[in-house]
């Protein structure tokens, strides 16, 4: 269902939750978190920069950061501004779902249309980047397409089980 750019972009948003507000991150340095090219990750963030997800800052010193509170930035619209608007126009011509003449077909994809929207709608940037990977008994599982995000601070190279943020360095354990 969701596309390979649409899943990268949510590593890096997942890796922009991570750090402090107040310091961009270059495509380049993200691509090296997520496991990324470089121009491609500039590509996404182009894309998510448009959709009002993330602003950029040019210069030496310049890069992404999250335009706002990630609470408030959907999964829904993260895909749509990756993968464009999800609709569901089936057996359109023969109009609205909720009437008793449509085909099942009509009625099954928009009952599908309508619980992917809610399911998009109610999950939120800040609910993924909570808990990015596996724990548990799947703890380590390279199976996740998210594994490889967690992240630790250098020093203490994660064996306080703390995700510190902000100014400290922060480093990707491998997949």
């Amino acid at each position: 269902m969701l596309t390979a750019t649409t899943e990268t972009a949510i590593r890096a948003l997942i890796f922009l939750c991570s750090r402090s507000e107040s310091f961009p991150s270059s495509p380049k340095e993200i691509a090296q978190a997520v496991g990324g090219s470089p121009s491609y990750m500039a590509k996404i963030a182009g894309t998510l920069t448009k959709a009002g997800i993330v602003n950029s800052r040019n210069g030496v010193a310049g890069g992404i950061i999250l335009s706002r509170c990630p609470s408030s930035i959907t999964l829904l619209e993260i895909v749509q501004a990756c993968q464009g608007l999800v609709i569901a126009d089936y057996c359109k011509a023969l109009g609205d779902a909720t009437s008793p003449d449509v085909c099942a077909f009509h009625k099954a994809m928009h009952d599908v249309h309508t619980a992917t929207i809610r399911s998009l709608s109610r999950h939120t940037l800040k609910m993924l980047a909570a808990k990015p990977t596996p724990s548990g008994a799947l703890a380590g599982n390279q199976q996740c397409r998210m594994a490889g995000l967690a992240l630790s601070c250098e020093s203490c190279n994660g064996k306080d089980g703390v995700k510190h943020r902000g100014k400290s360095k922060l480093v990707t354990l491998q997949k």
